[in-house]
């Protein structure tokens, strides 16, 4: 068969495909060896999409006859599936890094909190943002991530807590998806903080009978496109049964529901998760036993936050627990003006030595998991025919010099390919 490809990468030292048979996740035994080919290579079609992979010489012989737009000798590299993010709120104004002072001076996140800070201040701050101003700085984090080797992001709005100010952070993100190489995945986070002079039963009535109903027509028209919900389900801001009303009627609307439970305290989050049809749920540092098995019985995937606990000095998600019990580990950078990492390379790094996750449990969470957690694992997340060729080059012989390097992604990561085209080369 002659005809034109976009890609051929040749002669890799490894292909890390992580899946080999299709699967939608890795859990349990899966998760103990990835599916990797040593001196192989790839073809990625003019459609962006995997259409070989194998051992070299066999596709040499197979596409003799064929053109590429580009070839890559990848001798002596390895090529791993694109990183996914599997949580972050990176559109947001106003500069935070006064209050990493106070944290390490001794003040909680709480403290931080009823002083004006956290979440209120970057939300002052990003009200009184423009469009533009929101979109730019979006746009630099989301090439950073890239250079991390990033090539699908699930981005939430969250800090306007008012509609206007949502849609605006809502615009931003579909702007980004329309517009720049990197995959997004849209989360409405409306319920990120209870606005000031409501109660949370109040700002839950004003999400479901205003907000909800204008996304939902927003999506019909086009504007914007939104695929998960999300609410901060944490003691003092939205209770259990607040928590429940908004994300049913988020469901009820065709989105998937993806958000913060049991961070701070053990809110029983992880429990109404599983009950609802969670795709996802985050942070779970506090989550109980029950929940666990309740969210690995429901094919729930727990997005883990290492930068989180490590910065915020929390108790660590316990990852060994939930590996063992079955339950769908995944992993987000949780980029955000209090947990500052674009990086997923540090990510896993810091899940395998502070959740003491191996290093194949942390690559399958940064990959096929994280996608499955945004509901994108049949197109994204593993190097299989047919799946997205989102991937990135590393120039080492094996690939778990991504993680093992602490900080060093910026050295080792040669190309970052989105669709079969290099969106970033050192």
């Amino acid at each position: 068969m002659a005809g034109g490809h976009r890609l051929l990468l040749e002669n890799a030292r490894q292909v890390v495909m992580v899946c080999g048979r299709g699967e939608r996740f890795l859990a349990r035994d899966a998760l103990r060896s990835l599916a990797v080919l040593e001196g192989a290579s790839l073809v990625v079609g003019t459609d962006g999409l995997i259409k070989a992979i194998g051992p070299a010489d066999a596709i040499q012989k197979m596409f003799s006859e064929e053109t590429f737009e580009e070839r890559i000798d990848c001798s002596g590299k390895c090529i791993l599936p694109g990183l996914v993010d599997a949580h972050t709120h990176p559109v947001w104004a106003g500069e935070r890094v006064h209050e990493f002072a106070m944290k390490l001076a001794g003040a909680t996140y709480m403290d931080i909190h009823r002083a004006g800070g956290g979440i209120n201040f970057t939300v002052e701050h990003t009200r009184q943002a423009s469009e533009e101003e929101l979109f730019c700085s979006f746009q630099e984090r989301l090439q950073r991530m890239m250079r991390a080797g990033t090539t699908l992001v699930e981005c939430k709005s969250g800090y306007g807590l008012n509609l206007e100010t949502e849609l605006k952070m809502l615009r931003v993100i579909e702007r980004a998806r329309r517009q720049l190489p990197i995959g997004i995945s849209a989360t409405y986070c409306g319920a990120h903080s209870v606005p000031k002079g409501k109660t949370a039963p109040e700002a839950a009535d004003e999400i479901i009978n205003s907000h909800l109903p204008k996304l939902k027509e927003l999506g019909r028209s086009g504007e914007i496109h939104v695929d998960n919900i999300d609410v901060f389900c944490e003691k003092g801001v939205f209770d259990l049964s607040s928590t429940r009303r908004i994300l049913q009627s988020g469901k009820e609307m065709g989105l998937q529901i993806n958000f913060h439970g049991d961070e701070l305290h053990p809110m029983k989050a992880a429990e109404l998760g599983a009950e609802l049809g969670a795709q996802a749920i985050s942070h779970l540092e506090e989550v109980s036993d029950e929940g666990i098995v309740a969210m690995a019985m429901a094919r729930c995937s727990a997005v883990l936050l290492p930068t989180t606990a490590y910065m915020l000095r929390l108790k660590q998600p316990r990852a060994r627990k939930m590996l063992d019990e079955g339950v769908i580990v995944a992993l987000g950078s949780d980029f955000n003006p209090n947990a500052y990492c674009f990086s997923m390379p540090v990510v896993m790094h810091l899940a395998c030595v502070n959740m003491r996750m191996s290093m194949p449990e942390a690559l399958a969470a940064a990959t096929i998991n994280a996608a499955y957690a945004l509901g994108k694992s049949d197109t994204h997340g593993s190097l299989e025919v047919g799946k997205q060729g989102d991937l990135i080059i590393i120039n080492s012989s094996r690939w778990e010099h991504l993680i093992y390097q602490f900080g060093g992604h910026h050295e080792l990561i040669e190309y970052v390919v989105a669709k079969g085209k290099v969106i970033y080369k050192k």
